[in-house]
């Protein structure tokens, strides 16, 4: 496993990868932080590494996204992957609530329902960060509850995208 640093407009980022992809990404210090990282890493300079703070570079100072995405390979259970997959389906700069991804997640999996909370665990595991927009999602009340890297990252990262976020409240 491999570890990578950089620096954005909101803190420090580590990336993480198998070598191929990538695998992880925190905000330094946010909950869950490294979670399923090995205790020894070797810290390198990899091309998916390049990529990826290529991706970050346009993300945070473009006025549009970025038109490719790094190679991902989040590691979890297939319910989480799911719950991953359908988050990467949200466009930039429009918000979700938990309650229309354990829809989404119900319908894909033929059930009848499925529970907000067992998929805000999932979107709060998310290894991810950004690149699989976790910050897109907020409560069915209006609430920008959720975030691993803070609330003040959500709300600069939805402000980022052109998000009015009067509307909401925070937790």
């Amino acid at each position: 496993m491999y570890v990578n640093h950089c620096q954005s407009p909101l803190g420090g980022i580590t990336l993480a990868s198998d070598g191929d992809a990538i695998v992880g990404l925190w905000f330094d210090g946010q909950k869950y932080f490294g979670a399923g990282l090995p205790r020894t890493c070797q810290t390198e300079e990899l091309p998916i590494f390049q990529e990826t703070r290529r991706w970050l570079e346009l993300y945070f100072h473009s006025k549009r996204p970025p038109d490719f995405t790094p190679r991902l390979r989040p590691v979890g259970t297939k319910f989480r992957q799911a719950v991953w997959d359908i988050l990467l389906k949200i466009p930039y700069g429009q918000t979700v609530t938990y309650g229309e991804i354990s829809k989404a997640v119900a319908k894909e999996n033929h059930l009848t329902s499925m529970s907000p909370q067992a998929v805000g665990g999932a979107v709060g595991h998310n290894p991810i960060s950004l690149i699989i927009p976790c910050h897109r999602v907020v409560g069915t009340g209006g609430s920008l509850t959720g975030y691993a890297g803070g609330i003040d990252k959500k709300i600069a990262l939805l402000t980022l995208e052109g998000v009015d976020v009067s509307p909401f409240s925070r937790p």
